[in-house]
């Protein structure tokens, strides 16, 4: 068995993120099943912050 290098090749295999259906972005994560970027699947209200300046569906937010 071999635990090094040759392993780490197999990790990208599958798809980690894909497009989100709220924000757009390619942020939501199938695994966890929500939206690292505006929190789609964990929350109805958009994630964000006062230090943030995001765009949402291709429109700036402030």
């Amino acid at each position: 068995m071999v635990k090094g290098t040759t392993s780490f090749g197999k990790m990208s295999k599958g798809k980690t993120h894909i497009r989100c259906p709220r924000c757009g972005r390619h942020s939501y994560n199938v695994a966890k099943g929500y939206c690292t970027a505006c929190g789609y699947g964990r929350s109805k209200r958009m994630r964000r912050y006062k230090w943030q300046n995001k765009k949402y569906n291709r429109v700036r937010i402030k």
